[in-house]
């Protein structure tokens, strides 16, 4: 079963236009863009036959080509990843049996999350997508209440059904919870990772819908999926000792080069 991953990367983000050029420095002194970051996390993915960024800007097809990344150009209309995704298979003519969705803000991404997402969607044959989920411990959780009180979205939550089907995401903190957690404590909370691994059937129908009143609302491209009546699986991936962070607001760098640096990461 052929897998394509495709990064998806947009200079005109709404929240911190030009984010994929961003700067991130590692442990040992040296910057890299987001968008290279993005590109060596996919490259660390076992069982991946091709890997692309797909983008709409010069800007990024020169940084991406300049570090030796497979570019493909998509149209200025894409409204969100999962139109840029779907545009990208098509021109490449199609032919994988699960295309990943890795979002280029999550450079953190351990390889083993995608590697469980895509074991994850082939044991489902009900499942038209299937997307990540990280039980948060008492930091994480702190962190996206700190970042919610202070006016700014930290990360997506997730809430499930027993069957691992999602339920809803949103940028809220969900479930509400009122009790104190220690860093290290786990909670009921789980952070829901910006990754997806498509079937090539829902993945192409994806764009011919229109965007739903709560995809509006969160600003959450899956939720089109579950607006329109089709399963999410939610599979859940171990941290394994790593920290994990998305790059939504200009405030994320420092936070996520620390990670870096806590963790060794070059």
């Amino acid at each position: 079963m052929p897998v394509l991953v495709v990064i998806p990367a947009r200079y005109a983000s709404t929240r911190y236009p030009g984010k994929p050029l961003v700067a991130l420095t590692g442990a040992g002194g040296q910057a890299r863009s987001l968008i290279r970051r993005s590109w060596d996390a996919a490259m660390q993915v076992g069982g991946v036959d091709r890997v692309v960024v797909a983008t709409d800007d010069d800007r990024i097809r020169t940084a991406a080509e300049g570090f030796g990344a497979e570019v493909v150009m998509t149209s200025e209309a894409c409204a969100n990843g999962t139109e840029r995704v779907a545009e990208a298979h098509a021109a490449l003519g199609g032919g994988y049996d699960v295309v990943v969705n890795l979002q280029g803000d999550a450079p953190l991404t351990p390889h083993w999350f995608v590697e469980d997402l895509i074991a994850g969607l082939r044991s489902d044959a009900g499942a038209g997508l299937a997307t990540p989920v990280l039980r948060c411990d008492g930091r994480a959780l702190n962190g996206f209440l700190a970042d919610r009180k202070a006016g700014q979205v930290g990360g997506t939550t997730a809430v499930f059904d027993r069957d691992r089907r999602a339920l809803y995401f949103s940028k809220e903190v969900v479930p509400y919870t009122s009790v104190i957690y220690g860093d290290d404590d786990p909670t009921p909370v789980f952070h829901h990772v910006g990754v997806y691994a498509y079937r090539p059937d829902a993945l192409a129908a994806y764009p011919g819908w229109t965007q739903g009143p709560l995809e509006t609302l969160e600003g959450l491209e899956q939720l089109r999926f579950l607006e329109n009546g089709h399963r999410v699986l939610c599979v859940e991936v171990e941290a394994r000792g790593r920290q994990f962070w998305e790059l939504n607001n200009p405030g994320d760098v420092p936070r996520i080069e620390a990670m870096m640096a806590e963790m060794g990461i070059e």
